[in-house]
């Protein structure tokens, strides 16, 4: 993978990116890591500076990666790896190994943050903030309804907010 840009993200259609093609989430090293597949998120401009921001469930697996480590990944990849990330987000890593069982290959980034050298692009953040979503902040009740009403376990996803501060991509 080869360093570029952020503004390399404007070339890209977010939207679609994340929420129609989807994106692995990953945090740890790359001999221990939890990682799993995210439709939800954003990128954007705060605090003088470009972010992502993500959201995981305590339940998942990777929640203890990304309360442990400073850094997460964002890899998205070609459409041929449709099926890896579908595996990645029904499976989870405390009953298999994701790596060994997609042939995925993680790699060190240069900022430390760890990746999958099948990535097409790769966003590596830094934890800026993270916040637990409660009840009672949600405007709209219907979307609280609709998406935490009937959660086994019922509960709220934490939300990380990443300072972009490496993008890759193939070479």
């Amino acid at each position: 993978m080869k360093k570029t840009d952020v503004a390399r993200l404007c070339r890209e259609d977010v939207v679609d990116l994340i929420g129609r093609q989807w994106m692995l989430i990953t945090a740890g090293t790359p001999d221990h890591l939890g990682t799993m597949t995210a439709s939800w998120g954003g990128v954007g401009f705060l605090w003088n500076k470009p972010v992502a921001f993500v959201f995981i469930r305590p339940e998942r697996h990777t929640y203890d990666f990304a309360e442990c480590n400073a850094r997460m990944t964002l890899s998205f990849f070609d459409e041929a790896y449709r099926s890896v990330l579908q595996f990645c987000g029904t499976k989870s890593g405390r009953d298999c190994d994701k790596v060994a069982e997609t042939g995925l290959t993680p790699t060190l980034l240069q900022g430390g943050g760890v990746a999958f050298e099948q990535a097409r692009l790769v966003i590596e953040g830094r934890k800026l903030y993270r916040a637990e979503m409660t009840a009672e902040r949600f405007l709209d009740q219907s979307i609280l309804a609709q998406w935490y009403g009937d959660h086994p376990g019922g509960s709220m996803h934490t939300v990380y907010v990443l300072e972009i501060e490496n993008v890759y991509e193939q070479e």
